[in-house]
């Protein structure tokens, strides 16, 4: 490692990429400087995953008290305060922070203050400063962005939505991604009335076909109104509420607007493009398998990349360039049959491909299915159905995708990922033992498959 810069890497956003790539570097023995505008911990860990689990965990209390009578258990009246539960959620964050800002610092990474931007391949300007190094890694994440409409700013995004002082009784939530179905759960199990506002024909648009249906079912079930088809023109604040106007001229009253309307890569004023950095039309940054950009000193990784934008991923690609730049280690990260979540109420664990994918992959496809009431509301007396399904090839028996809607839904599915990325096959998945009773058990007990579709299900992918 040369000497002539001032460090061997200098990384551009403290976020989980960005972390995880600084401090195995630093491990390596690599002098290492990571820059941060904000708190050090990112999106996930500060306004996203973590936080917004926790408030989903708070969630399931209602459920749960809701259930205790058809075992037997009284329960007084109970009541969320939503001040102390945002309250203890910002301790935790805190917490967090802490434990990032001493595990940089324990693997020998400086932290830098400040909003940096390229000066030139090697040179980054943060606040007057320059700081030069041999290698530039850029993990600055995306933000949320609302729609081009008169009155757009009298909502918020999913950031503000995690610091919400108090709830309010009636909220519109528009979208119908991961984000927008997750706070549906949230709002809806603290006693809010919430309407989801989609644009397409469902909720979910990418994933499974049965998925989508079947969490929309439920989550109707749960009193959330989602309007599909839907699209919003315009939003004007009346007395104590907000007026939102429908394209079709339709006239909605709520108390809280959020937009769940996408994320964004965040690339403007990174000075890029004119450093050479290729950025694609969504303005993400353009990289090759192993996470370089156009200029050959300058790497970038997580949703900035705009790739599969995960949190896992990103610490793997930031792993990765670690690895290839300062183990003699060449890595890249591996995008294929990457498992996701969607803490929805119910949740949902998917990996691999999902129906409609696999047909326009491999065209003979079979399809096992299992819909069921899960054991526990045999006596909670809940209206709950879970769905279970494997996707698999029908020429080698290789199972392409598994598919859950259901509790615990991403704790199961974490474990068939692993079956799924070794290449398992039905056959396999049949011949293992199931655990009795649980839902999991499910995955390794379904025989008969599901008849071929009438319908195209490409359709409603």
């Amino acid at each position: 490692m040369t000497q002539r810069y001032d460090f061997d890497l200098f990384t551009i956003g403290a976020g989980s990429g960005g972390v995880a790539a600084s401090r195995r570097a630093g491990s390596y023995g690599a002098r290492v400087a990571i820059c941060e505008a904000r708190r050090v911990g990112g999106t996930c860990v500060l306004r996203g995953c973590v936080p917004k689990k926790l408030l989903v965990y708070a969630s399931h209390v209602r459920d749960e008290i809701e259930d205790a009578r058809g075992f037997g258990w009284t329960i007084g009246e109970a009541h969320l305060d939503w001040g102390k539960l945002i309250e203890a959620k910002n301790k935790e964050l805190d917490r967090l922070n802490g434990i990032y800002v001493r595990m940089l610092r324990d693997s020998g990474v400086e932290i830098v203050e400040g909003r940096a931007r390229l000066v030139d391949e090697h040179t980054v300007d943060v606040g007057g400063k320059r700081i030069t190094a041999n290698h530039i890694l850029i993990a600055t994440g995306s933000y949320p962005v609302r729609p081009d409409i008169p009155g757009a700013d009298l909502g918020i995004c999913s950031d503000q939505a995690l610091d919400l002082p108090s709830l309010p009784k009636r909220a519109l939530i528009v979208g119908g991604g991961y984000i927008a179905v997750e706070f549906a759960g949230i709002l809806s199990a603290a006693g809010v009335e919430v309407t989801l506002l989609v644009r397409g024909d469902n909720i979910l648009r990418g994933f499974d076909a049965d998925v989508r249906s079947t969490l929309s079912e439920e989550m109707r079930k749960r009193g959330v109104n989602i309007l599909c088809e839907t699209l919003m023109r315009s939003v004007e604040r009346e007395n104590d509420c907000m007026s939102v106007r429908l394209a079709g001229g339709e006239i909605l009253e709520t108390d809280l607007i959020l937009f769940a309307t996408g994320r964004v890569p965040c690339t403007t004023g990174l000075g890029l493009e004119e450093t050479g950095v290729k950025l694609n039309e969504r303005g993400a940054i353009v990289v090759d398998a192993s996470s370089r950009t156009s200029v050959p000193s300058i790497f970038a990784v997580g949703d900035v990349t705009d790739r599969i934008n995960l949190t896992p991923v990103a610490i793997a690609e930031g792993r990765a360039v670690a690895e290839s730049l300062f183990n003699n280690n060449p890595m890249q990260a591996d995008h294929e049959n990457v498992p996701s979540a969607v803490f929805s109420n119910p949740p949902v664990g998917s990996v691999g491909l999902s129906e409609g994918e696999a047909r326009r992959k491999y065209g003979k496809i079979v399809v096992y299915r299992a819909r069921f009431r899960p054991m526990k509301h045999t006596l909670s007396g809940r209206e709950e159905r879970t769905m279970m399904k494997l996707v698999v090839e029908r020429s080698s028996g290789r199972v392409l995708g598994a598919h859950m809607v259901g509790p615990d839904a991403p704790e199961i599915i974490q474990g068939v990922a692993i079956a799924i990325k070794c290449g398992a096959t039905k056959r396999q998945f049949d011949a293992t033992i199931g655990i009795h009773p649980t839902a999991a058990e499910e995955f390794v007990t379904m025989r008969d498959p599901v008849p071929e579709p009438e319908a195209d299900p490409l359709d409603q992918e």
